[in-house]
């Protein structure tokens, strides 16, 4: 992989519709369940009616009873990710950088990133698997946690959100990428029209990751 400039850089990467293409951990862990119709009901209610995460949470964790790690765990690797998603990091960690997941899916998924590489992952805090407590609603994250937590990780590494570089798709991803300087809008919605600095299309992270190395050059 061609160097890029910018060591030392955070970059930050949402999950659901971004390294996941077309889908997102809900819809993963729900096919394994058999209520794929159910959480897309749900789904429907958050993007288009503005169901709060939390409600969202709770809905979720409902449908999900009998949940078990065997099921997460098959969620997690017939997902359909980016290409690339390795590699990438790791390029990032060639070049002196960091590289960390923020998502509002369940942290239990979402931690699954870190055999891949990742420095850090941040997803709403759920109940371990399978099941034995209900969802603590704070515990279930928004899109302005995701400016938190890229400050907390800024302080954690010496880093200022100048030095971020962030990955996203939808409206949940538009306050980070106001907050940020250079952006990078995956396969993403209408919600990131004007706020993104460069554009990708497709389903290779290598070649998202390549804009930045052009646009920055």
């Amino acid at each position: 992989m061609t160097t890029s400039p910018g060591a030392g850089r955070l970059h930050l990467f949402d999950l659901d519709g971004t390294l996941i293409r077309g889908s997102a951990a809900a819809v993963e862990i729900s096919r394994q369940l058999g209520v794929s119709e159910e959480i897309a009901a749900l789904e429907r209610r958050f993007l288009l009616d503005g169901m709060a995460p939390d409600e969202f949470a709770v809905q979720a964790h409902a449908l999900w009873s009998a949940l078990t790690l065997e099921q997460v765990v098959a969620a997690f690797e017939g997902a359909p990710w980016l290409a690339g998603i390795r590699e990438v990091w790791a390029d990032i960690h060639a070049q002196g950088g960091r590289c960390a997941v923020i998502s509002l899916s369940p942290d239990f998924f979402v931690e699954r990133l870190l055999d891949w590489g990742a420095d850090a992952t941040h997803g709403s805090r759920w109940p371990a698997v399978p099941f034995t407590a209900p969802i603590h609603r704070p515990g279930i994250l928004n899109a302005a946690a995701k400016v938190s937590i890229a400050r907390r990780l800024c302080a954690e590494y010496g880093l200022g959100l100048e030095d971020c570089v962030a990955y996203g798709d939808s409206m949940s991803d538009a306050e980070l990428f106001a907050a940020v300087p250079v952006t990078v809008a995956v396969n993403a919605d209408h919600h990131l029209a004007g706020l993104a600095r460069h554009t990708y299309a497709g389903g290779d992270l290598r070649e998202a990751y390549d804009l930045i190395r052009k646009g920055e050059a």
